[in-house]
């Protein structure tokens, strides 16, 4: 039904410009009252048969996925191989993440507007939650004699900056959702890096220091830190530098995100089986989006009249 047209023809037909000069004249108050009664008690018909079938809970809210590609923070510039830095590995994997997200109809918020650009890590959570976002993904690059990808979330509240966090709730469901992402992710990978599992912040010299990473601690959304390889390792470099290590590690990751938000079924053009796990069923409900914590805290920004929370974009760089 086009609403538009409809209230547009009953704005015509109960106006008195809107009649010719010959119908004016057997168009008295009464007539133009009785249409005019007609016009509304029709439209009220109509929305009350397009209310019928529609979820109680309101409109679906799109997903947002943030993701905050690593340093320069306040720690430094992150790692450096021989012939590729954190920072540009964090953030050509992170441009090719976010097509494939915005391809399947998510909505993606960047932490930087551009590779070089300084993001104090408070301030990357701040955007994950002005953002309202459902998951924050941050990524970074190791440095150690080891091999291979591993993921961190918070399991304890810490302290930064005075702030104590995150909550028990997104502590809660960051564990949650990291353990569905690791698997899917490590298992779309298909052995082409080490899998070094999956583990708290405070596995981390910052979170063992802290009780949690300043990102986590900061984020009133679930988060999970991803050290995508060990940049130190030759074998690892190479994987990430190259265009097929970074289109894989970025099919990969989206896979874990799918999955850590209840989305894992294959997609059609997925190169990638389906992860080898059940995940517990949840509540039947008529719109599963609108339960998610991110999606109820945009649904109330917006009825509230404050317009799409996802429009929030960074600063732009210092010069």
């Amino acid at each position: 039904m086009d609403w538009t047209n409809e209230i547009a023809g009953c704005n015509a037909m109960c106006s008195d410009r809107a009649l010719s000069v010959e119908n004016r004249r057997d168009c008295g108050p009464r007539r133009l009252g009785l249409r005019a009664w007609k016009c509304i008690i029709g439209l009220a018909g109509m929305l009350l048969i397009a209310s019928a079938g529609a979820s109680p809970v309101g409109p679906a809210v799109p997903t947002v996925v943030c993701i905050d590609p690593g340093h320069p923070s306040e720690v430094g510039s992150g790692t450096s191989g021989r012939g590729i830095s954190e920072i540009s590995a964090a953030w050509m994997v992170a441009l090719r993440l976010r097509t494939l997200l915005q391809s399947q109809g998510l909505r993606v918020v960047l932490t930087k507007t551009s590779e070089r650009q300084f993001v104090k890590n408070r301030d990357r959570a701040l955007i994950a939650n002005l953002a309202h976002a459902d998951y924050m993904v941050r990524l970074h690059c190791d440095a150690n004699a080891g091999s291979g990808i591993a993921s961190y979330a918070p399991d304890r509240q810490g302290v930064s900056g005075g702030r104590r966090g995150p909550s028990a709730d997104v502590i809660r469901e960051s564990q949650r959702m990291a353990r569905l992402f690791h698997h899917s992710m490590v298992a779309a990978l298909g052995g082409s890096i080490a899998d070094r599992g999956l583990h708290s912040d405070m596995s981390t010299k910052v979170g063992a220091s802290q009780g949690a990473l300043t990102g986590s601690i900061y984020s009133e959304v679930p988060v999970v830190l991803i050290e995508m390889c060990v940049l130190t390792n030759r074998s690892d470099e190479a994987f990430i530098q190259s265009e097929r290590g970074q289109a894989k590690l970025a099919q990969a990751l989206d896979r874990g995100i799918l999955a850590a938000l209840g989305a894992t079924a294959p997609r059609p053009d997925s190169p990638f089986p389906a992860a080898p796990y059940a995940p517990a069923p949840r509540p039947s409900a008529p719109r599963r989006s609108a339960a998610r914590p991110g999606a109820r805290r945009r649904a109330e920004h917006s009825a509230a009249g404050k317009g799409p929370a996802s429009s929030w974009a960074p600063p732009p760089p210092p010069r």
